[in-house]
């Protein structure tokens, strides 16, 4: 990484490549990195070596170990399923550093996918000039959905990745108690969602691994066509629990077409403008078909993913008022798409 490169800090270029030594990773050869991603989550560097081109990925500089920057879960979940699981695509884990001395952080590789991420109002290359290709990359979005709650997470060694029971009614209180930790101002129609929530709990479907962060932007398409996906990325959230929350998450984040939501480009990914892409109840329907779940409940699954991303972006803003925020634009943001979150979910709760 060149010297004053952003995100420089981040990695000790010598301290790696020992590491990559005694891993017996191309042993000797010139190491070259570069950032790929940063800001809100985790950071995610290109390395390359010898013949090998790989993707570093480690927490941000302030990060919680226990939750959100969990390296360790998301490698073993990567693991678990790259050996056992043919129709979810992920990227080949390589090798997991514990070790604090390299990086002052846990971090892994794996392997470097070259792909489409949907992230711009356009749709990149081939697949902008193939008129069906918006709605197919829907359709392989629920279908990879899908296949990821079909997954056999106990013959693959997942057990105790999480708790099932009572999932639903820890993820109400753990949400709102997050709020309440970060609450600097009132926000009545925070308030309002999150006893809605705790009223509202629908009966639990069957336990599947779930993502729980399941959206366009963290799912990699191949550049050419046939559109399909070679790729789901960023499982470090990733447990056992009810099924729909991905669908809801997912739908939560969705933009029907020509439905105009500023929020989309500050915090969710510049979503395409493209009349192509399913509508929310046509990729509700196809899910429902394909997977024979019962989505009557849907709408609170949907509130639920909307209120636990307010209350992630009420964090931000806590730390950019005081000072705390690498990003003091996207922080003064939320000021506003907060608020506006919460309405929005209020508007799935009628």
């Amino acid at each position: 990484m060149e010297s004053g490169a952003p995100g420089q800090d981040l990695i000790d270029q010598a301290a790696l490549s020992q590491w990559l030594d005694e891993e017996g990773i191309e042993v000797g050869a010139p190491v070259a990195i570069r950032r790929i991603t940063s800001g809100h989550s985790n950071e995610v560097f290109e390395l390359r070596r010898g013949g090998l081109r790989l993707a570093l990925r480690r927490p941000p500089r302030s990060y919680n170990a226990a939750s959100a920057h969990d390296m360790r879960r998301e490698f073993r979940v990567l693991r678990a399923l790259w050996e056992h699981a043919e129709s979810v695509p992920v990227p080949e884990p390589i090798a997991l550093c514990r070790d604090l001395e390299v990086l002052g952080v846990p971090f892994f590789l794996m392997e470097f996918v070259d792909g489409a991420v949907i992230r711009q109002h356009v749709i990149p290359g081939a697949l902008e000039r193939e008129p069906l290709a918006a709605r197919q990359m829907s359709e392989a979005m629920v279908d990879t959905l899908v296949a990821i709650h079909d997954f056999d997470w106990q013959k693959a060694g997942l057990a105790d990745l999480g708790r099932p029971e009572g999932f639903l009614e820890r993820q109400a209180r753990r949400w709102q108690a997050q709020l309440d930790r970060y609450r600097t101002r009132p926000l009545p129609v925070l308030d309002e969602v999150g006893e809605w929530l705790a009223r509202e709990i629908p009966p639990a479907h069957e336990p599947t691994l779930i993502h729980w962060d399941y959206r366009l932007d963290n799912v990699v398409f191949a550049k050419e066509l046939p559109v399909r996906v070679i790729s789901v990325l960023d499982w470090e959230v990733a447990t056992i629990g009810d099924p729909l929350i991905d669908l809801g998450w997912m739908l939560g984040c969705w933009r029907d077409p020509h439905e105009n939501w500023r929020i989309h480009e500050a915090v969710l990914g510049q979503f395409p403008d493209h009349a192509n892409f399913l509508s929310r109840e046509a990729v509700a329907e196809r899910y429902a078909e394909y997977s024979g779940r019962d989505i009557q409940h849907l709408p609170y699954f949907i509130v639920m993913g909307l209120f636990k991303l307010a209350c992630l972006l009420e964090g931000f803003y806590t730390k950019f008022l005081k000072g705390q925020s690498d990003d003091a634009t996207f922080g003064s943001q939320m000021e506003s798409f907060v608020p506006e979150l919460g309405e929005r979910a209020r508007r799935f709760m009628q």
